[in-house]
């Protein structure tokens, strides 16, 4: 069966920045609180746009890098936990967007372990035979369900999308894309949580970091095993941009001193499902990392739920 690669990425912010200060105005916090508390400097709000609109731009950019037309495209899946219509799905509103035509569409929802899971899934149906080439997109509005008067939640959250097209490779190439690590811990569920009709986000924050700095390392070393690469191999580390006190904690269990680790959190906030391609379109944007040089994903987060691979760099 043939493997698959990351092709290309490409990523969209809306254009408002919210800073530390300007929460300040809303709630009883500060700069120098959040930063240690989050190790947030800024975050992107969106205005009128839409998780279908934001996951479109971010994917038109990924199709327009992968040198790839609509009409190579077989398969779309959008990670997000913040769409507000239930149907049609936004994987079939992008496809619609992009002038798509008949491809496999559909949503899936593990909150920020989304993209991980969604390029797990569609590596299993690249290598099945089912797809040849694939948009996967992580996109999240989540000042829809912030409360801005939760001075426990506001500070984290923004909005944005990330997207990668995901090709097979031949049969004489090496895949791109390693096998899946996922999984979840679903007694732990209620520790983040979106529920009801008009919802907002809540979560049990030390909870939360208990799990992922002593659950996740292992985790995490099980998909470089898998993919047959040594941590110190990693040319970089993608992991959820939860918060910096979370990435640094997972990092340090993981001995990769000499590996970049992605901290797009200081500038974009927690963006969820979106929050991996986001930090790692940026990396490639940049050069930051070289093609073809391994890249640890790994992404944890509601459900409680985690999931992680090792991929080639585009």
């Amino acid at each position: 069966m043939a493997g698959s690669r990351i092709a290309a990425m490409g990523h969209y912010q809306p254009s408002r920045v919210v800073t530390n200060d300007e929460i300040a105005q809303l709630v009883d916090t500060n700069d120098a609180w959040i930063r240690d508390r989050v190790g947030i400097a800024t975050r992107r709000i969106a205005g009128d746009e839409t998780v279908a609109d934001m996951a479109t731009a971010a994917a038109g950019k990924a199709l327009a890098n992968s040198g790839l037309t609509a009409a190579d495209i077989d398969l779309v899946v959008v990670a997000t936990c913040t769409s507000v219509d239930r149907s049609p799905n936004v994987a079939c509103r992008v496809a619609a967007k992009l002038g798509i035509n008949a491809p496999a569409a559909y949503d899936l929802n593990t909150a920020c372990s989304g993209f991980a899971y969604a390029l797990g899934t569609v590596d299993h149906a690249i290598r099945a035979g089912a797809a040849r080439n694939a948009l996967v997109i992580g996109a999240e509005k989540l000042s829809d369900v912030t409360d801005w008067t939760d001075r426990s939640t506001c500070i984290i959250f923004g909005d944005g999308a990330g997207a990668a097209v995901v090709t097979a490779t031949a049969d004489d190439e090496p895949t791109g894309i390693g096998p899946v690590v996922w999984g979840s811990a679903p007694e732990k569920g209620d520790a983040v949580r979106i529920e009801g009709w008009r919802p907002y986000i809540a979560q049990e924050g030390q909870s939360v970091f208990r799990w992922a700095t002593t659950a996740l390392a292992p985790l995490a070393l099980q998909a470089c095993e898998r993919a047959g690469v040594d941590p110190s191999e990693l040319a970089a580390f993608v992991p959820h941009q939860a918060n910096t006190r979370i990435i640094d904690g997972i990092a340090k269990r993981l001995n990769i001193p000499d590996v970049i680790i992605a901290k797009d959190i200081v500038e974009s906030g927690n963006t969820s499902a979106a929050s991996i391609p986001l930090a790692l379109s940026k990396l490639v944007e940049r050069r930051e990392v070289p093609s073809g040089a391994p890249v640890l994903l790994f992404g944890f987060g509601g459900g409680l739920t985690y999931a992680g691979q090792v991929v080639r760099c585009p």
